[in-house]
């Protein structure tokens, strides 16, 4: 199956629904005025507040804060609960749940930021994992494609030309972190097992699992363009071999008044 590649930011209404077969993702901006981020820091627990307090620089706080208040307004708004009341859980690999789902139809979410933007993602009942870079043209792209990258990776990204290196190189590093945090394993998965596109232009797809081939027919991948200079990319479990249904919506301070749990 090969998916599309997103473009659309949708703005919410008051009538937003996640069913069975559909994932939500959200864009947020995380540089916001000091009266709009009061309102999001309001949404955090003690404890979430006083790890923001020990950040040493500001702009990580800001940043910080606003991802995870908006984290928790959208949890809310699909558990329809107090967004204080919403206890989360993390894994050994750090990918986060919501610690008492919903036994009927488990809500599953991840979340990815990077420099002034965050990427949300939500769907029952299956596993999904999600994230955004912004594409800075000052890394040492050959160290990490060998330190990252399979073999068969590697040969397409160094076969780029040089103009397309940049979008091919973070094309490839989100759909492979997208796809290590949709299975939760974090780095204790080796990233040469799979194989994924990467060449501007080519669908998204995971190409090979040399840990289990099966993993090719279990996941679909989107790409997705967030916002000019960055990339993004989208894992999500399939359900009994159908394709995902994807809206992807904007997130601002207003939805905080426009979506209550």
């Amino acid at each position: 199956m090969q998916p599309e590649t997103t473009t659309a930011w949708q703005q919410p209404t008051s009538e937003l629904t996640l069913d069975k077969h559909v994932v939500h993702v959200w864009r947020a901006g995380l540089v916001l005025p000091e009266n709009q981020q009061a309102l999001l820091w309001r949404l955090l627990t003690p404890e979430e507040q006083q790890r923001a307090q020990r950040f040493h620089f500001e702009h990580h706080r800001q940043r910080w804060i606003t991802a995870r208040g908006v984290l928790r307004h959208l949890l809310s708004i699909y558990t329809h609960s107090d967004p204080l009341s919403i206890t989360l859980t993390f894994n050994d690999y750090g990918k986060p749940a919501l610690a008492t789902p919903q036994t009927t139809q488990p809500l599953h979410f991840n979340i990815s930021h990077s420099h002034d933007y965050a990427l949300y993602a939500f769907a029952y009942q299956r596993e999904l994992g999600i994230d955004i870079e912004q594409m800075r043209p000052n890394v040492e792209f050959d160290a990490l494609a060998k330190h990252s990258f399979s073999p068969l990776e590697q040969a397409t990204f160094y076969a780029l030309p040089p103009e397309q290196q940049i979008l091919g190189f973070y094309q490839c590093w989100t759909r492979k972190e997208a796809y290590i945090k949709a299975r939760g394993m974090g780095l204790s998965l080796p990233l040469e097992l799979f194989d994924v596109t990467l060449r501007p232009g080519e669908p998204a797809r995971l190409l090979a699992s040399r840990e289990d081939p099966q993993e090719v027919q279990r996941w679909q991948l989107y790409a997705l363009q967030p916002v000019p200079g960055y990339a993004g990319a989208l894992f999500v479990e399939q359900l009994a071999n159908t394709n995902s249904q994807l809206s992807c919506w904007q997130w601002t301070i207003n939805t905080l008044n426009l979506l209550k749990y």
